[in-house]
């Protein structure tokens, strides 16, 4: 359980963005406690990874505010120190293709600056240690991402985006591309690693069946603004027709593809 009487961890203030007249994000407002796990859910092109890239400083917003652990991300004195309280799991997983395993997390230790006084041995160490702590065997540090499954890449990216000891972790929609199977298994990984860690951690998805097992708290985006924040159990008779309508449609098309027997 989240303890509501902490400060915030992410503070997301009435935030607009827009590209030409595409207007993606419309005073947007988000609060993310400390270590609480919150998800972010909304239909594919409703702002989510805009969001994502504004809260990373990728993308300079128009206008609003976005404050982290008390630093604005227009702080450009303190970018660095912003950033580096940040790790993300990519949709993609975003491993380099011409390094192993353990070199990928090799090279996200050496991000760090907590880590910059380290030897090259420990950082060997450390990152040998991340990846058997995602569930991978030491046979696959020197094998190359090409040569592993779709799930066993996303436990490499996630040992990567562990590995920093960050204060937040992000997944940008964690189980796409994967089998439900699979998926359910990732959730599980990540969910365990995040309570493990005692972290703040933010999820986009379009996937209620994720936002359902990972979140503490879920927020609904619809037209570049958030419409309902609460618990998932609670979406179905929330009172917003377009949170209940997305909750319907959801379980619908998960029981589709559960009957499917084709």
């Amino acid at each position: 359980m989240t303890d509501t009487n902490v400060t915030n961890t992410i503070s997301i203030n009435k935030i607009y963005k827009s590209f030409g007249n595409l207007q993606v994000l419309n005073g947007l407002s988000l609060s993310v406690a400390n270590k609480e796990a919150h998800v972010i859910l909304g239909q594919s092109g409703c702002g989510k990874s805009v969001l994502l890239k504004c809260l990373l400083g990728i993308f300079n917003i128009d206008s609003g505010e976005i404050v982290v652990s008390g630093i604005n991300v227009n702080d450009r004195t303190k970018a660095r120190e912003y950033m580096q309280k940040f790790s993300i799991l990519f949709q993609g997983n975003a491993l380099f293709d011409s390094m192993t395993v353990i070199e990928n997390v090799v090279f996200g230790i050496k991000q760090s600056l907590k880590y910059n006084h380290l030897s090259n041995k420990k950082i060997h160490e450390i990152a040998a240690e991340k990846i058997l702590s995602v569930g991978l065997a030491e046979r696959v540090f020197n094998i190359y991402p090409a040569e592993m499954s779709g799930g066993m890449q996303k436990r490499a990216a996630l040992a990567r985006a562990i590995a920093v000891e960050p204060e937040i972790l992000l997944f940008d929609e964690p189980t796409s591309g994967l089998d439900p199977i699979t998926g359910g298994l990732i959730c599980n990984l990540l969910k365990d690693t995040v309570k493990k860690l005692g972290i703040t951690s933010l999820t986009i998805t379009h996937d209620l069946r994720v936002a359902e097992f990972l979140a503490d708290k879920v927020s609904v985006i619809n037209k570049g603004k958030v419409v309902w924040s609460g618990k998932t159990k609670d979406m179905q008779k929330c009172g917003n027709k377009f949170v209940e309508e997305f909750f319907r449609a959801s379980n619908v098309i998960s029981s589709r593809n559960i009957n499917n027997t084709d």
